[in-house]
């Protein structure tokens, strides 16, 4: 079981249903004037979009699966990704 278990948590796939734009996590982030939020969004405008952030954040977030994927650790992944 360990072995099937172990396998089947390192090849899950991790996605987010739906489309986001730019706009939209703009809009999100409106009311947000923490460091975090401005260099995310200057970030995205940089890239243009937030399709390289997604996967970034799912394939960051898929090693946190089995100790639990909250607010903290989707809030960590995102500002290490602003800071890269």
């Amino acid at each position: 079981m360990k072995e099937l278990i172990k396998y089947l948590i390192d090849n899950l796939y991790l996605d987010f249903q739906g489309e986001i734009t730019l706009e939209q996590v703009r809009g999100f982030l409106r009311e947000d004037d923490g460091r975090d939020a401005r260099q995310l969004l200057s970030k995205l405008i940089e890239e243009k979009g937030v399709d390289d952030m997604l996967i970034t954040l799912a394939d960051c977030l898929k090693e946190h699966i089995q100790s639990g994927v909250n607010e903290k650790v989707v809030r960590e992944q995102l500002s290490l990704y602003s800071e890269s």
